[in-house]
This record gives C-alpha cells, sequence and structure tokens, in this order.
C-alpha cells in the first residue's frame, strides 16, 4: 500500500520505518525542513535500537521517503495517518492543535478516497470530531473515513515493540475500515484486535495509565519499606511469582518520566473531570510520582549541611536507558535543585548529552565516561540505568570519589557489596 505519515517524532519515524521494512510505500511528513533533509540522507533525529538502520534500508530500496510538500503527499495515498505530537497543556489536557492543522491538510488536499488513522495518543472522541472537521472541510468529492490506531511503544524498544508487537489494536466504526488496516497489517503477522474508535482510544490511556500505576504503587510501598525495615526487591520477587500480578514494572526507583505516562495519566485524570469523575486511583499515581522524583535529593539534604561547591557526579540525564528523550526526566528535575544549592555537576549520559546541551543551559560540565564524571566527586545520583554505570564494580565509587558517598536512584548495586567496599551507599526502599 501507499502510506503518508503525518510527523516524524517517536510515533510517526518509527511507525513510517517500520511499513517501509515489510514493504509498503511510505511517505513521511513533516514541517521541519532541516529534519526531512537529515532523515533523507539516512540520519535519524532521536535515538532508539534498530531505527537507524531501518531507515537507511528502507531509503535504499525506494520504499521511504520524507517531504515538507503536504499537499502532494495527502493528494492520493491509500492510508493517512495522523501521528503529530499531543502535548500536555497547563490544565492537563491534551494540545490537539496539531492533530486538527494536519486534518485540515487532509481535508483541502486529499483527492481520492482514503482512510485516515489517528496513531497520536489523543483524548476518547476525538478521532469522531477529527472525521467530522474532515467531512466538513472537503474541497473534493470524495469517501473519508476515521480509524484510531494507537501505538504501544515503549522508548528505547520502540521499532521492536511495533514489529514484534503483543497485539495491534484498532478502533473502526465499519468492516471496510476494519479490512483495509487488517491488509495493511497482514505483513507483521500479529493478532489485531478491533474495537470501537472510543474503545481503541480508551485502551491506549487505560493501557499506560495501569502501568504507572504499578509503578507509583511499587514506589509508594518501597518508602514504607525502608520505614519498617523490609527490601522492597524482595517483596517485587515474591510478588512476581503471582500470575495474576506479573514480573514487569515492579521495580522501584525514583518515579517514571518521559513523552507517555506522566502526559498520559494527566490527560485520562483531566477526562474524567470533564465528566464530572474523579479518577482517584490516577490521580493518586500521579501524586505518588510527582513526589517520588525528589526522593534522592531530599536524601542527601538530610545527610549534607550543604552542596555550596561540592562536586557532584550525575550519572545519567535521560529518563531511562536506551532513549535520549529528557522529558519529564528524574535529573532534568534534580540538577537545578543541586545547582542552586551551589554545586558543582559533573555529568555523563552515553547518549542524551548533546539533546540535553541544547534543550538545557545548566551551568554543569559534561563526561565522556561514568570514570571521569566519578573521579574527585565528593557525591554521586544515579539516575538512569544504562549499563555503563550498572556494570561499575563498588570498588570504582571507592577509588575514584573523594568521598564514596552515593544516591542511587535505580537500584543498582548490592547494599552490601557497596558498604563491604566503603561506599556510602543510598537507594530505593531496601
Amino acid at each position: 500500500m501507499h502510506l503518508t505519515i503525518a510527523g516524524t517524532g517517536y510515533v510517526g519515524l518509527v511507525a513510517g520505518v517500520c511499513f517501509a521494512k515489510v514493504g509498503h510505500h511510505v511517505t513521511c511528513v513533516d514541517i521541519d525542513e532541516k529534519k526531512v533533509e537529515m532523515l533523507n540522507k539516512g540520519l535519524s533525529p532521536i535515538y532508539e535500537t534498530d531505527l537507524q538502520e531501518y531507515l537507511q534500508e528502507g531509503l535504499e530500496k525506494g520504499l521511504l521517503h520524507f517531504t515538507t510538500n503536504y499537499r502532494e503527499a495527502y493528494k492520493s495515498p491509500d492510508v493517512i495517518f495522523i501521528g503529530v505530537g499531543t502535548p500536555e497543556l497547563p490544565d492537563g489536557s491534551a494540545n490537539l492543535s496539531y492533530v486538527a492543522s494536519v486534518a485540515r491538510q487532509i481535508a483541502e488536499n486529499v483527492e481520492r478516497d482514503c482512510l485516515v488513522v489517528v496513531k497520536s495518543t489523543v483524548p476518547v472522541g476525538t478521532n469522531d470530531k477529527v472525521e467530522q472537521f474532515i467531512k466538513d472541510s472537503l474541497v473534493h468529492p470524495v469517501r473519508i473515513e476515521v480509524a484510531s490506531n494507537p501505538e504501544f511503544l515503549a522508548q528505547g524498544t520502540a521499532v521492536h515493540d511495533m514489529m514484534h508487537a503483543q497485539r495491534i489494536v484498532i478502533g473502526v466504526e465499519d468492516k471496510h475500515a476494519e479490512g483495509i488496516l487488517r491488509e495493511l497489517y497482514k505483513p507483521f503477522n500479529l493478532p489485531v484486535v478491533a474495537v470501537s474508535r472510543r474503545s481503541a482510544e480508551m485502551t491506549k490511556y487505560a493501557a499506560n495509565d495501569f502501568l504507572a500505576l504499578k509503578i507509583s504503587y511499587m514506589n509508594d510501598l518501597a518508602n514504607l519499606c525502608e520505614l519498617v525495615g523490609a527490601n522492597i526487591e524482595d517483596v517485587a520477587l515474591g510478588m512476581s511469582y503471582d500470575e495474576r500480578i506479573g514480573s514487569r514494572f515492579l521495580k522501584a526507583g525514583i518515579g517514571y518520566g518521559g513523552s507517555c505516562f506522566p502526559k498520559d495519566t494527566k490527560a485520562l485524570q483531566y477526562l474524567a473531570t470533564q465528566y464530572g469523575y474523579n479518577l482517584r486511583t490516577v490521580s493518586a499515581a500521579v501524586d505518588v510520582n510527582n513526589e517520588q522524583r525528589y526522593k534522592l535529593y531530599r536524601k542527601a539534604c538530610n545527610r549534607m549541611i550543604t552542596f555550596n561547591g561540592i562536586k557532584v557526579a550525575v550519572l545519567g540525564l535521560a529518563f531511562k536507558a536506551g532513549t535520549d528523550d529528557l522529558r519529564e526526566s528524574p535529573s532534568i528535575y534534580n540538577i537545578p535543585l543541586l545547582l542552586d544549592q551551589g554545586a558543582l555537576i559533573t555529568a555523563f549520559d552515553p547518549v542524551a548529552e548533546e539533546n540535553c546541551k541544547r534543550q538545557y543551559q545548566f551551568e554543569m560540565q559534561y563526561a565522556s565516561s561514568v570514570e571521569q564524571a566519578l573521579t574527585g566527586s565528593q557525591v554521586c545520583f544515579i539516575f538512569t540505568d544504562w549499563p555503563e554505570i550498572r556494570s561499575l564494580s563498588p570498588s570504582v565509587f571507592k577509588q575514584l570519589m573523594r568521598t564514596p558517598l552515593v544516591y542511587d536512584g535505580r537500584n543498582l548495586f548490592n547494599p552490601r557489596a557497596m558498604l563491604e567496599a566503603g561506599v556510602e551507599y543510598y537507594s530505593i526502599g531496601r
């Protein structure tokens, strides 16, 4: 099939390269000329495992193309995907202006019958509005259908998650649209779950918010474990054997981040309030996460009289390993607090350094290795579970740091091993 995808962020770009990988002809549209130029050269603007390889392969085979010419791109494809951002507004609702802009462009330029698929995460009922908006604004007498196809990609494994998804969720209102999407996804050989559009929209929020609930529950429990003398990792191990609970998302730490969980929990909260309903469980998850991201800093403040003039090593900037995404990362909340206290920060991240330099003007140094960041430091904060950090021997902290004082927000090290190595070590829930 010939596909057009609006947006080349995480959703649109990953979808584009994966559809090209299975043989579809894909045109990706973006308003950023420099980004489009970079992509047509085979250079990915975001870090994701296998993304660069798939991108180059799609270009070489002539199945993938990037353009800013939306008029031509929307003229005659079989399917148009909307994969633009829906960022959070101050009140917690989703900003749908980018979705609306693409919908208007489609209506004004499409010249043949077409299925429009909303892949962006949008509030329940948005697909209905997109369909009506396009039909109200159509220039040519064509048949337009709108379907929902939410993505369930984890950053760091997004390409794998699309190529080997546990299920494809499609929201449709008739068998014709369902048939097109089943044919589109046939090369992936994955189970397809067909539901109504509104159910598909809700499924996306329900899945993400449930995972956020699990994380916040474990973090809340970890805080109690510290007070009563239990070990959250032992507790999680005992829980993980229960098939009703499962073993994933039971790891305590300093909270969830990224582009999905924080935004989607707030968006579902907002949706509930619009209908006069208080979604208490999700509200609790948001509150716990907001508090948890400062857990390490508060522990350090209880130990330190001041950070002024203290050399601090920050290990990890991205919100999790495998991505350069800094959105809602615990590091981005804690670094300003440390700098305000006069800390002299040296940060290390194997992937997210350049992204951090572009987005933030932090007065701090960057190290090319973990060892360089640790050398001479008096305090160390671990914010991201990169393998380069996880693989360190406890003795390295003792050898390189001026004062081996470590605050670990990812529970990467064994407390006993750190103690035996002569490291003063603080973690979460242990």
